[in-house]
């Protein structure tokens, strides 16, 4: 059984401490202030899972990064669900955006710079990316259109058609065109997000929009091709997969270890 880690729920105790002054500053709906709660302790729960299964017992600054990322996005969360209900201070939910979206670039370069890239961590922060996009694209689409949800569903789209088909879930090579599709979307986003020239934002959402179908698309296309073909005991899509650092990593036989980011 997965050893529960502490030092996760100290960022989670901070953004609980930040959703209260944020209520006393903001008229945060009750519902708002749940769903940011439940974001913090969940988010906190599997990541601290997660270092215990690894027997690690530090974060590490490329860690405390995201994990200072994934709290901006609880706080973004608690806004985004009470703009249902009330008016929310937008430029409040801009600076709490555009400052995960700064601190996306920090934590890689950490990881680089003190020799900590774990496969964790990657999962980590492409999980606060793929949560900040769904709760950005629930806000926009009430503006500019609900098929900006598409944005924000794609990543989950993704992984719930892996469940289903075995070949999808095959780890998939190092590509830093992702990472550049995942800014751009962020920032399409957040533009949306400020409500300045509603067109703008539209055309903006569009394109990025087709970056992701073009950027899914590919390891759609690529993973589909791997299944065809067979290794020499019959099973499909097993073969070797190329890491960052040009080893060869083997995948397990239920796949499940697949890494999208």
């Amino acid at each position: 059984m997965a050893k529960v880690q502490l030092l996760p729920w100290v960022w989670a105790a901070s953004g609980a401490v930040a959703l209260v002054t944020l209520f006393l500053v903001t008229p945060l709906s009750l519902v708002g202030c749940v769903a940011g709660v439940t974001y913090l302790f969940v988010s906190s729960l599997l990541f601290s899972l997660g270092l215990g299964r690894r027997g690690l017992i530090r974060l590490g600054p490329a860690n405390a990064t995201t994990t200072t990322r994934s709290t901006l996005v609880g706080l973004a969360t608690s806004l985004v669900v009470t703009a249902f209900t009330r008016p929310i201070p937008v430029p409040l939910l801009v600076a709490f955006t555009v400052a995960a979206l700064l601190l996306d670039g920090v934590d890689g370069w950490l990881a680089r710079r003190f020799r900590s890239e774990s496969e964790l961590g990657a999962r980590f922060d492409m999980e606060v990316d793929a949560f900040l996009m769904l709760v950005l694209s629930v806000f926009d689409g009430r503006y500019l259109g609900w098929w900006i949800l598409t944005i924000g569903l794609m990543r989950y789209a993704f992984v719930g058609v892996g469940w289903v088909l075995p070949w999808m879930r095959v780890p998939l090579p190092p590509r830093y065109w992702r990472k550049v599709v995942t800014a751009v979307a962020g920032i399409a986003l957040t533009f949306g997000a400020t409500g300045w020239i509603p067109v703008a934002g539209a055309i903006g959402l569009g394109a990025a929009l087709l970056l992701l179908v073009e950027s899914f698309g590919r390891d759609v296309a690529w993973l589909f091709r791997r299944a065809q073909r067979w290794d020499r005991n019959g099973v499909p899509g097993r073969q070797s997969v190329p890491r960052a650092d040009g080893s060869l990593l083997s995948p397990p036989p239920d796949g499940r270890s697949t890494i999208r980011s």
